[in-house]
């Protein structure tokens, strides 16, 4: 799938989004516009939920499938923020998504943590707690991050994350 641009041939990209990029707020913080998309489920993954982050991430696993959305039409300066914005504790990886609205199969970049035996990993994540509890700030922490982006020395989404979320032991809730 490619386009021609201004600058000449660019390709056009799917990305296969699973966690906070299935808001529209936040895709429209990062990339300035929020793209066409289709409901979407990657067969084979588990979406946990990750200890001290209010964020998702999945792994292979065999028999389970992650419910999501693909992002299309993104071009290659829109994967780096996308890239960037992950960071190094993601992946991209090209997998095979099944669209729900069509029941069509395309091949998309998806996000894959890193860190396949995570003990940090737990549970399922559930995105309309996100949206409750978590979106309002998270869209702040990516308004936080993009601006860092366009700065020549700009911190990693992590580091960004990190100084928005602090992760220390007298805001965790003990029952």
């Amino acid at each position: 799938m490619s386009a021609v641009g201004v600058g000449g041939a660019q390709s056009l990209h799917n990305v296969f989004v699973y966690g906070s990029l299935m808001a529209d707020d936040v895709v429209r913080v990062l990339l300035n516009r929020v793209p066409p998309s289709s409901p979407a489920i990657l067969n084979n993954h588990h979406r946990y939920s990750i200890r001290e982050r209010v964020y998702p991430a999945i792994v292979p696993l065999k028999t389970k499938k992650v419910a999501g959305k693909v992002l299309m039409g993104i071009t290659d300066p829109e994967l780096y923020v996308l890239d960037t914005f992950e960071d190094v504790e993601y992946e991209r990886s090209t997998v095979e998504v099944s669209l729900t609205d069509n029941s069509k199969n395309v091949l998309a970049h998806a996000y894959i943590w890193s860190n396949k035996n995570d003990p940090n990993l737990y549970g399922e994540w559930d995105f309309e707690e996100w949206k409750r509890a978590h979106m309002n700030d998270f869209v702040k922490m990516t308004m936080g991050f993009k601006e860092e982006l366009e700065l020549p020395d700009s911190k990693s989404r992590v580091a960004t994350y990190e100084s928005f979320f602090p992760q220390d032991d007298e805001n965790r809730h003990t029952s």
